[in-house]
């Protein structure tokens, strides 16, 4: 390999944990490629990733810490340097702590980089603190839990059985935007013969893509589900001796809830008609190996547990789970192949403080007392602009008592309310350890290049804080790269010897779970569990949304770009560039009814705000429902608000998760 390349990893929230080729040059990254002999990348790259470099050093960068000199929100800051704003902010909590205690301060940070070490470092330094904790639950905890409830700790299934399917199913996912590595396999198996459905709430993309798409209500999946199996109950296409084996619940199951599911009612709840569900039923049932790829959209709504539980089921009636491509794939879960403990350092707290839910900010930061949240510490992380509920949030980030600390690369729209701004490395300044969750494999990697001005890793700042706070705790003085070797010197059964020591050299290697052969269910009863007494509802059953109840006509869909993620590379002009600029995409027939025309500026409302948006018109988006793409930072909005104005706070039925696709609206002409 050329000398100056250098092999890093993709760190954003992205199935895949892509392998990087970096071209170095004077200290500077020239060029990013994929890297070919990754096992998911295969030397592609995404829209996003193409042009990593710019990223890197983009003009934007903020290279030295900033303090705030204006009032909040407008941006206004003038530099400091780094030991002015460690003393600064390890006063100001020093006070605060001794009149309030150390649940004041809060910690806000999700996934803005995946690696183990950096992503996770503030764990250690806040639980030492004695800080509130942040129940990190704004992405996909229910589909965990819908998934937990049917099938325990069974490990997922190998995203590769793929080429043994004769039926692909990408359920709830824009594969063309989200996962374009699977949606490559996804076309070589159409190559081999298989058919692909998609199944969403508006045509994407993906929909392009395949055989035949399928566009159901929003929050409308679970209906789907359940709507299949009574037609298949009733027809006979249950495989009964799979299920006198392996499933445990079935016949109450059968027996209490799938009557009250025929296809003409639920064709209420989905959208679809009664005779489109049952030909799906009838043809899921009969391949021979029908492959689901979950995403993690159908999650984001009031029942979106129970959706993920609905849709576990059907492999387990049809019998598709005794076949080597049958299945679901809702993503894997590595957690047993590294002692993350040792970096998250619980142990740390004098007691366990209080959680405070990420997808409840705004009502922590206005309404929470005994005690009150004086001090918020953002990293990687852009609340302002990606929690629900935006107006209480940024009610709160307004507040002059609350000291905020912002670790960012850019001047996001949560950094422009901060008191002390923090430049932030990128990924290939700073070491770390990446796994992936859309198939079994992890990846070190060491710095590429130097920090770019004065930034400094989420790591590092810890250790500063640490010591500005008088700590004489060996942990904080150690490096990332400790930190890493502490992950790889353990035991376990995913990983051997071998494979370690290949990982300590920055190859790509698998992760190998301890029991991933089907059969082997782990559950309590160790079967899979359609019934589970453990659950406030022990048989999967139809739940309404929350906003079935809202009382606004039109179901609003934030959905994802190939060219943002969240509201991630709005600093890269060319690929903000090819995004409409933050367009409402509606149907003619809504259009027309509000007397609404394509390409005016609209606002969309209901009960918590309003957005201005430009109006799309087309077909692509059903009668009854609206969708919108990016989270775009404020300087780029039509308006002063964004698309999580008009989201809320309220939570999933499992796993507490964010509820961030069940919205309802109404449109008017700006």
């Amino acid at each position: 390999m050329n000398p100056n390349i250098v092999r890093s990893v993709c760190p954003y929230d992205c199935p895949d944990a892509c392998g990087l080729l970096v071209e170095v040059e004077d200290g500077r990254a020239v060029r990013v490629a994929g890297d070919p002999d990754h096992p998911m990348t295969r030397g592609l790259l995404c829209p996003k990733m193409h042009h990593y470099e710019r990223t890197v050093h983009s003009p934007r960068r903020l290279t030295t810490p900033l303090m705030r000199t204006g009032p909040k929100g407008e941006g206004r800051f003038e530099p400091v340097s780094w030991p002015e704003a460690i003393e600064r902010i390890c006063s100001c909590w020093k006070g605060l702590i001794a009149s309030y205690g150390g649940e004041c301060v809060l910690p806000y940070s999700y996934a803005g980089t995946m690696g183990l070490v950096q992503r996770n470092s503030g764990h250690p330094f806040f639980h030492k603190l004695g800080a509130s904790r942040l129940e990190r639950t704004i992405c996909s905890p229910a589909k965990d839990a819908g998934w937990k409830a049917i099938m325990g700790d069974t490990p997922a299934m190998e995203p590769g059985e793929m080429e043994q399917s004769d039926l692909v199913i990408l359920w709830g996912i824009n594969a063309s935007a989200t996962s374009i590595h699977a949606m490559r396999d996804v076309q070589a198996a159409r190559r081999r013969g298989a058919r692909v459905w998609a199944i969403d709430t508006y045509r994407t993309p993906t929909c392009e893509a395949v055989d035949e798409a399928f566009i159901v209500r929003p929050g409308g999946d679970g209906a789907l589900a359940l709507g299949m199996m009574h037609v298949m109950v009733r027809e006979g296409l249950a495989d009964h001796d799979f299920i006198r084996d392996n499933v445990l619940g079935f016949e109450e199951f059968a027996e209490k809830v799938l009557p009250e599911c025929a296809p003409e009612r639920m064709s209420e709840a989905c959208g679809l008609p009664a005779g489109v569900i049952e030909r799906l039923a009838r043809e899921f049932a009969t391949a021979k190996a029908p492959f689901v790829r979950l995403g993690s959209g159908l999650s984001r709504y009031g029942n979106g547990a129970m959706t993920v539980r609905t849709i576990a089921c059907l492999p387990a009636v049809s019998g598709a789970w005794q076949r080597p491509g049958g299945g679901v794939f809702p993503g894997t879960s590595t957690g047993g192949a590294f002692p993350l403990h040792r970096i998250t350092r619980e142990e740390f707290m004098e007691r366990p403080t209080r959680l405070v839910s990420m997808n409840q900010l705004g009502h922590a930061l206005t309404e929470l007392d005994d005690p009150p949240v004086m001090s918020l510490y953002v990293y990687h992380s852009n609340p302002a602009a990606v929690t629900p509920d935006q107006n209480a949030v940024i009610r709160g980030l307004e507040r002059n008592d609350l000291f905020t600390v912002v670790h960012e690369r850019f001047l996001t729209d949560t950094a422009r309310y901060a008191d002390i701004v923090l430049p932030a490395t990128s990924s290939l300044e700073q070491p770390d350890l990446y796994r992936c969750y859309g198939g079994y494999h992890s990846q070190r990697c060491s710095a590429a290049i130097p920090p770019v001005g004065e930034a400094k890793s989420n790591w590092e700042v810890f250790s500063l804080l640490a010591a500005g706070m008088g700590w004489d705790e060996p942990f904080f003085r150690q490096s990332a790269d400790d930190l890493v070797e502490q992950l790889l010197d353990f035991d376990t059964s995913w990983r051997d010897r071998e494979t370690t020591q290949r990982l300590r050299q920055g190859e790509t290697v698998p992760l190998t779970p301890p029991s991933n052969s089907k059969g082997d269910w782990k559950t309590p009863s160790g079967k899979i569990e359609i019934l589970n007494i453990r659950e406030p509802e022990p048989l999967p059953c139809l739940l309404p949304t929350h906003a079935a109840g809202d009382g606004f006509p039109l179901r609003l869909q934030p959905a994802t770009t190939p060219y943002a993620l969240n509201s991630s590379f709005y600093e890269q002009d060319d690929l903000r560039e090819r995004q409409v600029p933050m367009a409402l995409r509606m149907h003619p027939l809504d259009a027309a009814e509000r007397g609404l025309a394509d390409g005016q500026r609209v606002i969309a409302y209901n009960s918590l705000g309003e957005v201005l948006f430009v109006l799309g018109v087309t077909e692509w988006v059903p009668a009854g429902t609206v969708v919108t793409e990016g989270v775009w930072w404020r300087e780029f909005r039509p308006g002063e608000r964004g698309v999580n104005a008009l989201t809320s706070q309220r939570l999933t039925d499992g796993g507490r998760g964010s509820t961030l696709y069940d919205v309802a609206v109404e449109v008017r002409g700006a």
